[in-house]
């Protein structure tokens, strides 16, 4: 998330010479002052606003496929036509202007107006929709209603106080400092007034009939529903040692857990993350920003390298301790004291803050008590629809029929709950569209970002190009001949070329 700086380049008001550019071909300037890029893809040309909604990527450096350009930060999709958002993470439109072909030269005309997206053929009976969690998949479902002209009755009710915010921003730019709080709501408190939205933070939901349709809320309150989607999304594990009660202990999933470690760390110059999961590294580096002495626990040898591999695993290592990081691997936390942690090594480290990431699990409860079919979450099938009729789940506990690994699989990403919930909610309005995309996450650590396309559980063997510790590679997962996934530093289009050929190996599949 930056902000433009003065337009440079060619002003496309002026004319550009359309010899210049190949197919799809990418060229970045300004119309008039507006930042933009100007796009062809065969024998249409196309000017579009030039950064990302979502966290301002230069789409400069993205990539032109099938009518679309893709970020190259975090893969959200934008109509080359029109500028509008295709799927998450974005949601707001591009810029867009009209072009005009004359002697050779193609011009910025006048702003095209925002179109309206192709609306379904929406069910008169379905008068309420209520969404119960308001996270990514919450969020994106109750955006894409409306979007896809859906007028009646939605109501959100989650937990968390807080409104619908951008939760991956809490372990990075966010805890760190780097991020002003009006970074993270996902929409203004005026949005919900204005769609109609009855969104209810920090309502818990106690019961849920399904042959009923009905909800009751903490108090007794019922809600009755004609369509329902589960959001719930994840909880930390807790750990249950010595001490693990301790004021000073903190977990990250929530916008006030964030605030209450950035509060605490203003008064303690030594922090204990324990855990080398993504979020424990991510809070490490942040706090590093922060000044803090940091430790790391955590039982493995190499961190992430069950999931990355070795290789990228080291450099991740590597990095951290370049950036002061202090490492205790191959051991465990016993006891938590008032002033002190104390090692299965028989090691202690003081400290009055300490912050613990040893993973998530699925907020099952009301699942489990409505009585739906769980495996390790919530299984749905390739629409999104539980074992109960017109109730849909998304996110964290979904568990869906993936195409590329031909399993049920759950997983716990930012983008991917979004666009459960995109899907989801076009398919509670009668779309009958698959859920067949491709799982993506990022995750940042100081200035190094690690991109990860597909879904690999488990490998048992990698292919590697280039070094990571120069922070440019592409690392290949296999489980024996079948490809899973890839990650990338430093090689955004590698991981958009990835993504893509994922895309057209589920296309494929019967």
């Amino acid at each position: 998330m930056t902000k433009d700086n003065e337009p440079t380049g060619p002003d496309f008001f002026l004319g550009f010479e359309i010899s210049q550019l190949s197919n799809e071909s990418i060229t970045s300037g300004h119309v008039s002052g507006q930042d933009a890029i100007l796009v062809r893809q065969k024998d249409d040309y196309f000017i579009l606003g030039a950064f990302c909604s979502h966290y301002h990527a230069p789409l400069q450096d993205g990539l032109v496929v099938d009518n679309e350009i893709r970020c190259p930060w975090h893969h959200a999709r934008f109509d080359l036509k029109t500028g509008a958002a295709i799927c998450a993470p974005a949601f707001d439109a591009l810029r867009a202007w009209r072009v005009e072909i004359i002697d050779g030269k193609a011009f910025a005309r006048e702003r095209l107006q925002p179109v309206q997206e192709r609306r379904l053929d929406l069910e008169d009976k379905i008068k309420t929709i209520v969404i119960i969690g308001a996270g990514a998949a919450g969020f994106s479902a109750a955006f894409t209603l409306r979007a896809e002209g859906y007028q009646d009755n939605i109501e959100m009710l989650c937990a968390d106080p807080s409104p619908p915010y951008d939760r991956p921003n809490l372990s990075k730019d966010y805890l760190s400092g780097d991020a002003p709080e009006d970074w993270l709501p996902l929409r203004p408190h005026e949005w919900y007034q204005d769609n109609n939205i009855i969104l209810r933070p920090g309502i818990l939901v106690e019961k849920l009939y399904p042959s009923s349709k009905k909800i009751i809320l903490e108090g007794g309150e019922a809600l009755s529903f004609d369509r329902l989607l589960l959001a719930t999304g994840a909880e930390p594990i807790e750990l249950t040692i010595p001490g693990s009660g301790i004021e000073h202990i903190h977990y990250l999933r929530t916008l006030s857990d964030s605030e209450k470690i950035i509060a605490a760390s203003k008064n303690v110059k030594t922090a204990v993350i324990i855990g080398a999961s993504f979020i424990g590294l991510e809070v490490a580096a942040a706090l590093r920003k922060r000044g803090l002495e940091i430790h790391v626990v955590a039982p493995e040898a190499i961190p992430m390298a069950r999931i990355l591999g070795p290789e990228i695993g080291r450099f991740i290592l590597k990095l951290h301790q370049d950036h002061g990081v202090i490492f205790h691997l191959e051991d465990s936390v016993t006891e938590i004291a008032p002033h002190k942690l104390i090692l299965k090594s028989g090691d202690s480290i003081e400290t009055n803050l300490v912050i613990i990431g040893v993973g998530v699990k699925p907020n099952l409860k009301l699942a489990e008590q409505a009585g739906l079919l769980i495996d390790k979450g919530v299984l749905v099938n390739s629409f999104l629809e539980t074992s109960a009729p017109d109730i849909y789940a998304a996110g964290d506990i979904a568990r869906w029929p993936d195409k590329l690994t031909g399993e049920n699989i759950r997983v716990e990403h930012w983008t991917v709950a979004e666009r459960q919930g995109q899907i989801a909610a076009k398919n509670m309005l009668g779309a009958k569209q698959t859920f067949d995309v491709v799982p993506f996450f990022w995750s940042q650590h100081y200035d190094q970002t690690i991109s990860y396309i597909g879904h690999a559980a488990s490998w048992n063997r990698l292919e590697i190009s280039g070094d990571p510790i120069t922070g440019s590679c592409a690392v290949t997962y296999y489980n024996n001949d079948k490809k899973l996934a890839v990650a990338t530093l430093g090689r955004d289009i590698q991981n958009l070329c990835a993504e893509i050929s994922f895309e057209k190996e589920i296309r494929n599949i019967k």
